[in-house]
């Protein structure tokens, strides 16, 4: 009997688990089995292995194997345990020098002629990897530079079996740097100068930048929600590192990494169709789910346009994330959670008709509630700004020309720089994280200041999570006056933006 055995990984949600992938040759009839919870991509490696080491010009060996995938338990899905399962073979083989195999990890697609082709989720991999005591990881040359992020670990990338065999046999060093890949197109630059005659709505967008708070734009179309949607990102804080790195797994395990740039240091901008479903927002797939458009705009900014247009149980999934900042999907393959704090900025038009003036509007006034009354009252009460933008008169299109995104952005840094200081001892990043009971107890206001919210209370013109959401609004406003607490004009203004734009 010949054993031969090597590591890759397999995804579990937004996190990866360490195989042990063992190649068994044992006497009997010629065929190849394998074991370990597989799905049928997996299983189709039986072929993809056999055809890439015969057309790596090395024989297949005769006999019965079995190829197992430890713990057997856990689900495996997917094609980038095929490099490990080729290794281990020809180690069962004793092809192959054991020396590296120990401390290993090996992951990657493999073609029936040999060659290696890339695979999604290697950054969380090689996180795994480090965790669990490797030293070393193989992967195709074109995941080099995601696997490089992970610091401490020895990377190189193969273009095919032949060279990871070679590799092994002391006959050849491993790129570590990867292909050379020219410069992307720099993204557009999106900047608030060119949003004119809107300053509200510009206000409210730098309020929601500096206190991290979800925002409603209503209006009659090409007025600019889109515009200032697009141009949040710009005014938003960088990326910590942790936080790129969070990021970037999530977008590994989705497969919507760059390929010449792969670390996403930037809060990124997630904007689906108004025709997406429920599985595509949230996440979704079979056996195991991916992470959804809410996941990918972690720590960035998920845009809803047209979001009166898009399905009721649609926007009743993002009320759990909201509160919570994470996603649970239960699927037959299993139950994973995926990170999911993101920004939300809703845009919608106020009519179905939706007119450039809304004179011209057709719809009666029934039709106008029920179309923007397709945005629940639970999912509004999550939702702290409130805008309704109008269009420009010809005196503000020949205006001076707006502040900047650099000018806003240094306010939003430093409010955000004063916040993160306030809550450093609890953990909290931005105002819209603090917990309602924490602003109520430890950070109480006067009675003068509260004075409003109790007078929204008493008319229930906003529910008790309203009253905690103007508070954190309330703090936010402070931060941008460089107050050291909320006055009651901040918690006044912090009712009305709730009060407004909507309906």
């Amino acid at each position: 009997m010949k054993l031969g055995q090597t590591k890759t990984a397999v995804l579990s949600g937004a996190a990866a688990e360490i195989v042990e992938v063992q190649a068994d040759i044992g006497q009997g009839l010629p065929g190849v089995h394998m074991t370990g919870r597989v799905d049928a991509v997996m299983k189709e490696a039986r072929d993809r292995i056999r055809a890439a080491i015969t057309n790596s010009k090395r024989p297949w060996p005769q006999g019965r194997i079995i190829l197992g995938l430890a713990p057997a338990d856990i689900p495996k899905t997917g094609s980038g345990a095929d490099l490990a399962l080729a290794v281990a073979v020809m180690a069962a083989e004793g092809k192959v020098s054991a020396r590296h195999l120990g401390h290993t990890l090996f992951l990657g697609e493999l073609s029936l002629d040999g060659r290696l082709r890339p695979v999604r989720g290697v950054l969380p991999a090689v996180v795994a990897a480090k965790n669990c005591g490797l030293t070393h990881v193989v992967v195709p040359v074109e995941n080099v530079r995601e696997a490089a992020l992970v610091p401490g670990m020895d990377v190189g990338g193969a273009a095919d079996l032949v060279s990871v065999l070679d590799w092994l046999d002391g006959h050849r060093i491993l790129d570590n740097v990867g292909p050379g890949i020219g410069t992307a197109d720099a993204p557009a630059t999106t900047d608030l100068a060119d949003v004119v005659g809107q300053d509200e709505a510009r206000y409210a967008l730098e309020i929601a930048a500096a206190g991290a708070h979800h925002l409603l734009l209503t209006g009659p179309p090409g007025i600019g929600k889109t515009m200032l949607a697009k141009r949040l990102p710009g005014i938003l804080p960088p990326l910590t590192e942790s936080e790129a790195l969070e990021v970037t797994t999530i977008h590994s395990i989705a497969g919507t990494l760059s390929d010449h740039d792969p670390l996403i240091d930037r809060a990124p901008f997630i904007a689906p169709h108004h025709s997406t479903s429920v599985a595509a927002l949230t996440g979704g797939g079979s056996p195991m789910p991916r992470p959804g458009a809410a996941s990918r705009a972690h720590r960035g900014v998920l845009f809803l346009d047209e979001c009166a247009e898009l399905g009721p149980k649609v926007l009743e999934s993002l009320r759990t994330p909201l509160e919570d900042g994470s996603i649970r999907v239960l699927r037959v393959g299993g139950f994973v959670k995926f990170p999911a704090r993101f920004q939300l900025v809703l845009a919608a038009n106020p009519c179905p008709c939706a007119p450039a003036n809304d004179v011209d509007c057709v719809c009666s006034p029934t039709v106008r509630r029920k179309y923007l009354g397709r945005l629940s009252g639970p999912l509004m009460d999550r939702v702290d700004i409130r805008v309704r933008m109008d269009p420009p008169g010809a005196v503000a299109l020949r205006s001076e020309e707006p502040e900047s995104s650099a000018v806003v952005r240094e306010r939003v840094l430093a409010a955000r720089s004063a916040a993160r200081e306030r809550w450093a001892a609890h953990g909290w990043q931005a105002n819209s994280e603090v917990p309602g009971p924490v602003l109520r107890r430890e950070y109480r206001l006067s009675p003068a200041v509260l004075r409003p919210v109790e007078l929204f209370l008493r008319d229930g013109r906003i529910t008790a999570r309203g009253a905690d959401r103007a508070l954190r609004l309330a703090w936010t406003l402070s931060d941008l006056r460089g107050a050291e607490m909320p006055s009651e004009t901040d918690v006044a203004q912090a009712l009305m933006f709730r009060d407004r734009g909507y309906g």
